[in-house]
């Protein structure tokens, strides 16, 4: 008998039972398929919310609500050079009346945007190089020195709670891969039980050949993690596919908010990882567990 990493001959007798037998590595299949999934939500949420926070946190958008149009015109031209020359303000770009009819078409249709009947705001969109306070309200004194009575939108304010729900989902992402470590751990403790209850008349030998309890936990231990890391990438692959499946989807939509929900090099490989992670946690749990059990039988 030897009791090192690769299992001889002898030590399959002494546990005969394969990788494909019982019901644990399909049950840490099913767990590791799930956290992969948990992660990669989490991870792409946490892209996605950075990516939300960076491109909103400098970005106004100023209205010129004016019933006469060449009002409106001269109006927005002063405030659209104002902010050129405010500190922080890296583009100013005024839009066209066509490119706000065809943001109000969806709603209004194109019947109700073809007369004049209906005065249409001026837009000017603003990008500052930060999303700092000082800037913001630099460029809002901009406008207030030559427009009291324009209308000044946060980007970030608008999109306040979508930032919240994505931080909540990207935290429940978090909780949900920890309960399924959690779980897992508990599966291999009931597997490590199981397997030494099966087999103690054969630890009862090795304990009168001279085994000690800690090379007994090792053979045990190594037949866990063995089976961890197959049910492990039997998991990762079926969550990988999913995953694959779903980011072909997202790309057929053509959403910009969805888009942002990706993973990086980096991402992916914290999700490759995760069958390593749980045959570390299956293999000290199973450790811990024969110990405390092989102390208890003598």
């Amino acid at each position: 008998m030897s009791f090192g990493w690769a299992p001889s001959v002898a030590d399959r007798r002494l546990l005969p039972e394969g990788r494909f037998a019982g019901p644990m590595p399909w049950v840490i299949a099913i767990m590791m398929f799930l956290t992969a999934l948990a992660a990669a939500a989490g991870l792409g949420l946490s892209a996605a919310a950075r990516g939300l926070g960076d491109d909103l946190a400098g970005r106004l958008t100023v209205q010129i609500v004016e019933a006469n149009p060449d009002t409106r015109k001269v109006r927005a031209e002063i405030v659209e050079r104002a902010l050129a020359r405010a500190p922080g303000v890296v583009a100013v770009k005024r839009f066209t009346d066509q490119e706000i009819a065809g943001l109000l078409e969806p709603w209004l249709g194109g019947e109700g945007l073809s007369g004049q009947d209906l005065p249409i705001p001026a837009l000017i969109d603003v990008s500052l190089a930060d999303g700092s306070i000082a800037g913001i309200r630099a460029a809002e004194q901009a406008v207030r020195a030559v427009a009291p009575a324009a209308r000044i939108d946060r980007h970030a304010r608008w999109l306040a709670p979508l930032a919240g729900l994505i931080a909540s989902l990207k935290w429940l992402a978090a909780v949900l891969v920890i309960l399924m470590a959690a779980a897992t751990a508990s599966a291999v403790v009931l597997a490590a039980r199981a397997a030494l209850n099966t087999h103690r008349a054969t630890i009862d030998v090795l304990h009168l050949m001279g085994a000690t309890d800690v090379q007994i936990a090792r053979l045990f231990q190594r037949r866990i993690a063995l089976d961890a890391l197959f049910g492990g990438f039997v998991g990762l692959l079926s969550a990988i596919a999913v995953l694959l499946l779903l980011g072909s989807h997202i790309a057929a939509i053509g959403s910009e908010l969805l888009g942002s929900v990706g993973l990086s090099w980096i991402d992916w490989a914290i999700i490759v990882s995760l069958p390593f992670a749980g045959a570390l946690l299956a293999t000290l749990a199973a450790r811990i567990t024969v110990l405390k059990t092989l102390r208890k039988m003598l």
